[in-house]
C-alpha cells in the first residue's frame, strides 16, 4: 500500500511540474529570431539588452532599437518579416501562432523610427488578428505590406 501512494504521490508531483512549465513556456518560447543586422541594434528582453546579431531569439514582451544609423530585419514563425530603419523602437506585444487550433494574433506597437511590415501567415488566414500600435493610431494590416514612419 506505502508503494502504491508514493507512486501516486511521485506522479502528482510530476504533472504537476509539467503544468507550471507548460504554463511559462509560452511566454518564454521564441516567437521568431533576427535575420540581419547593420550598425547598432539591440534586443531587450525583461529589461536586459543584448546586442542583436542574426540568429538571436525574439519573445513575446521583448522590445528592439536600433541605433542612430541602423538597421535590423527579423522573421516571425508564421514567417511575417519586419524591417527596422534607423532609430527604432519597436515592441513585441502580443504573439499566438497556433494553426492547427485555429488561432492566429500578433500586435506590436511602434514608438519611433521605421517598420516595413511583410505579412505571414497570420495576416494571410485572419487579417484581423495583426494590429501595430503607433503614437497616432492603430494599424490593421489587411494586405500584405506596409510601411510606417513614427516621427519624434
Amino acid at each position: 500500500m506505502w508503494c502504491k501512494q508514493a507512486w501516486v504521490a511521485s506522479a502528482m508531483a510530476v504533472a504537476c511540474w509539467s503544468a507550471s512549465a507548460q504554463g511559462t513556456s509560452a511566454d518564454t518560447a521564441a516567437i521568431g529570431y533576427v535575420k540581419t543586422v547593420s550598425g547598432e541594434a539591440f534586443v531587450v528582453t525583461d529589461g536586459k539588452s543584448v546586442a542583436a546579431k542574426p540568429g538571436t531569439p525574439l519573445k513575446v514582451r521583448d522590445t528592439i532599437r536600433t541605433g542612430a544609423n541602423a538597421s535590423m530585419g527579423i522573421t516571425l514563425k508564421d514567417n511575417t518579416v519586419m524591417s527596422f530603419g534607423p532609430a527604432t523602437q519597436f515592441v513585441l506585444e502580443e504573439y499566438l501562432f497556433a494553426p492547427a487550433k485555429g488561432d492566429a494574433k500578433l500586435g506590436g506597437r511602434l514608438t519611433s523610427g521605421s517598420l516595413h511590415y511583410v505579412s505571414g501567415l497570420i495576416a494571410k488566414t485572419k487579417p484581423d488578428a495583426v494590429t501595430v500600435k503607433t503614437p497616432t493610431g492603430t494599424i490593421g494590416a489587411r494586405g500584405t505590406r506596409f510601411v510606417a514612419v513614427v516621427s519624434q
